[in-house]
């Protein structure tokens, strides 16, 4: 992979016996794209341009693009979470703000202020838990360090401080607070958990197959019995096959994506209904999230009909509306409705994620391209186009 990608492109390109035109009218990359890619004048693309064309050479993404991060969080996002940065990073001790005379927490203690911050987590309620995260972060070191019963606590908080991280696309610093947290997982399904937000995060650092090796690996390690199963099992299986089944499909291989939302759907079957065990938002699983991912997998496979249509069959009103699940899915179905211009129903589906998630929403970088592509195909924008575009950021 140590060629540029211009190179690798254009070696395929005629090994495949195609010229530069074919290539563009079998992959939907214009011709003038393809042309800088291989004359070196763009030595990059985005990564669904690289999924066309490694689908039109019939090779995986990766022979194309060894990683392909989406856009970091910018300074200003980074400044806004300083204090949670800066809680990670500390050593076990009382908060500076303190002078010492912090009473010492007590697992209790701990224990139902993590109960408390859970909701803010999972409704996406950035601005309060910037305030709310940093002294519970303390908290959970200081506990960890003197009360075994506190270390499952910390690796939770971890667990869920990386996914924020991951969502709000600071990446460095989710590495190091899931490494930490699979480093204090107690047990095999807490560690599970942790691998799957490890897997989404690599692959939104575009590291296609890191991703799909970490969740083959720890699938293969915790596949239970399904006679047996219990349902924090079928969770912790399943979410893995359904990364593993992401990252193959954005790597150019729908069998094997095909292959484990098959399994996956075993394991919700298994269960028979939408469950979060251990009342952990991020391991709820069952028949309705893996339809939810089947459509994503349509969305990135370039399939925008068949994503309306499987869209259709799914109960979303009956979800709440968190990044977990019907946010993501949504965007995916206002991607589908833009690519077959239906622009109204498009913005339709983005009020519905600004009125459910209006903190979540600015922090997508999907978001910003769709809305970005109706702007430029709309000769007047509506008021709700324009506040739309407001909302996400998108550059004037």
């Amino acid at each position: 992979m140590s060629a540029p990608l211009g190179e690798r492109l254009r070696e395929i390109r005629k090994r495949r016996g195609l010229s530069q035109r074919e290539l563009s009218e079998q992959s939907g990359v214009s011709l003038s794209l393809v042309r800088k890619l291989e004359q070196g004048e763009r030595n990059d693309t985005r990564l669904e341009t690289a999924r066309q064309l490694a689908k039109a050479l019939k090779v995986p993404t990766t022979r194309l693009v060894a990683e392909h991060a989406e856009e970091a969080a910018d300074s200003g996002t980074a400044d806004r979470w300083e204090a949670v940065h800066a809680a990670l990073a500390a050593s076990p001790g009382p908060s500076p703000e303190s002078g010492g005379l912090d009473e010492p927490p007590t697992y209790g203690g701990v224990r139902e202020a993590l109960e408390a911050v859970v909701p803010l987590f999972s409704h996406d309620r950035f601005d309060e838990l910037t305030t709310a995260l940093p002294p519970l972060l303390r908290d959970a070191e200081v506990l960890a360090e003197t009360d075994p019963r506190g270390r499952p606590l910390r690796a939770r908080l971890l667990e869920l401080t990386g996914w924020l991280m991951t969502q709000t696309r600071q990446f460095d610093v989710a590495e190091l607070a899931l490494e930490r947290a699979l480093d204090d997982a107690t047990d095999r399904v807490q560690s599970a958990s942790t691998v799957s937000v490890q897997c989404w995060l690599l692959l939104r650092r575009g590291r296609l197959a890191e991703a799909r090796e970490l969740a083959v690996r720890w699938a293969d390690e915790v596949e239970p019995r399904m006679s047996r199963a219990t349902p924090a099992e079928l969770s912790a299986w399943g979410w893995l096959l359904l990364r593993m089944s992401a990252a193959a499909i954005r790597d150019n291989r729908p069998g094997e994506a095909e292959d484990a939302l098959r399994l996956a759907h075993s394991a919700a079957v298994a269960l028979g209904r939408e469950c979060t065990p251990e009342k952990d938002f991020l391991r709820t699983f069952g028949p309705v999230t893996v339809a939810l991912k089947r459509t994503e997998n349509a969305m990135v496979a370039g399939a925008p009909d068949k994503v309306l249509t499987l869209a259709s069959r799914i109960p979303t009103d009956s979800l709440k509306p968190t990044s977990n699940n019907r946010n993501r899915h949504l965007l995916d179905v206002a991607d589908a409705q833009t690519q077959l211009r239906r622009y109204a129903e498009a913005v339709d589906t983005f009020k519905k994620i600004r009125d459910g998630s209006p903190q979540w929403l600015p922090n997508q970088r999907y978001a910003r391209d769709i809305l970005g592509r109706i702007v430029s195909r709309r000769r007047t924008l509506t008021p709700d186009m324009r506040e739309l575009a407001g909302l996400v950021r998108l550059p004037v």
